[in-house]
């Protein structure tokens, strides 16, 4: 996938261009079915597959009063759209003066004078540009003039829930990673570097690694089933997420327990794929009933991971951890 960061990156119309425009936080399923129906157009008229998002996510921008816990950080998003079989993806730097341009500028300078779009799907209800005035009857009066087609492509549901970003955000948020997965067609995971902590984990026979991640969206404060991709290497593990109430700590940190595992972890770069939550976090009396706890914890997460494998596309193709976000769907 050839990615363009700016407009002006793209030197010349590409081939028959079939886009898409979103956000695309999280790329969950809904988002995925748009990325296939887009390389199926695209197959049929011998043309390129595209999408176009934003940098940052425009609610950073124009809700900058509100906070917005994004699914996926820049980076997992270009690998996911990646991995879903797209061919370019443009990144269009966001600020509040790009915010202000009308979708008919928009369509008239980037879709049609840069891309040169021949076919346009978006999404249930999406709109785009200033006011959001660039929904699906803006776009195909703009087709008509232009010469492309639109099309929208209807709610994609599991039949009970609508595929939507705000919905998995809420689950994770919840703690409710496993139903999260179903919408993402991937268990969510959080990626980052192994930092020093206090310590305490070692000291109660259960060597812990506290992470820190640049991720926007944490699961709720508890303890969490995980595999723990480091290197090309999988393993099981405990995750606790909280500020620690027994020792009277208010920092809220990420710390992973790797099953069967010795050695030095500092510096690593870990991702974890969380699998299903446990328990919420506790306070304990003292050392001897948290130790009772953890282990107790440590024994549910080796029955919840046994054969477990985490799932990074809704094809269920097999697990790499040395490429994991990258696999190309059939």
């Amino acid at each position: 996938m050839e990615i363009f960061r700016s407009i002006s990156e793209i030197r010349e119309k590409l081939r028959h261009p079939v886009v898409t425009i979103g956000n695309f936080d999280g790329v969950h399923l809904g988002h995925r079915e748009i990325f296939k129906r887009v390389r199926q157009i695209a197959r049929e008229i011998g043309g390129v597959s595209v999408v176009i998002t934003f940098v940052p996510h425009p609610l950073k921008v124009v809700a900058a009063h509100k906070e917005v816990r994004l699914i996926t950080t820049s980076r997992e998003k270009e690998a996911l759209i990646e991995g879903s079989g797209i061919d370019y993806l443009l990144e269009i730097p966001f600020d509040k003066e790009f915010a202000s341009v009308p979708a008919a500028v928009f369509v008239e300078k980037v879709l049609v004078g840069a891309i040169g779009v021949q076919r346009l799907v978006i999404g249930y209800d999406y709109a785009f540009g200033r006011g959001r005035e660039g929904d699906v009857a803006l776009l195909r009066r703009l087709g008509e003039l232009h010469g492309y087609t639109v099309e929208e492509l209807e709610p994609i549901s599991d039949g009970s829930t609508v595929y939507s970003s705000t919905a998995v955000r809420r689950m994770v948020s919840a703690g409710n990673v496993s139903c999260a997965a179903s919408l993402l067609g991937r268990h969510f995971s959080i990626s980052g570097k192994v930092v020093h902590g206090h310590e305490r984990g070692r000291s109660l026979g259960f060597p812990t690694a506290n992470i820190e991640t640049e991720k926007d969206l944490i699961p709720s404060v508890g303890v969490y089933a995980v595999k723990v991709c480091m290197g090309d290497r999988l393993f099981d593990g405990a995750c606790n997420i909280g500020p620690n109430p027994t020792f009277g700590n208010q920092h809220l940190s990420i710390e992973v327990f790797l099953l069967d595992f010795e050695g030095d972890l500092y510096g690593r770069e870990l991702t974890l794929f969380f699998i299903e939550r446990l328990r919420g976090e506790k306070r304990f009396s003292g050392l001897d009933e948290l130790k009772e706890a953890i282990a107790a914890d440590v024994a549910r997460c080796r029955e919840i991971l046994s054969g477990a494998r985490p799932v990074l596309s809704e094809s269920g193709g097999d697990w790499d951890c040395a490429n994991h976000g990258s696999g190309r769907p059939d």
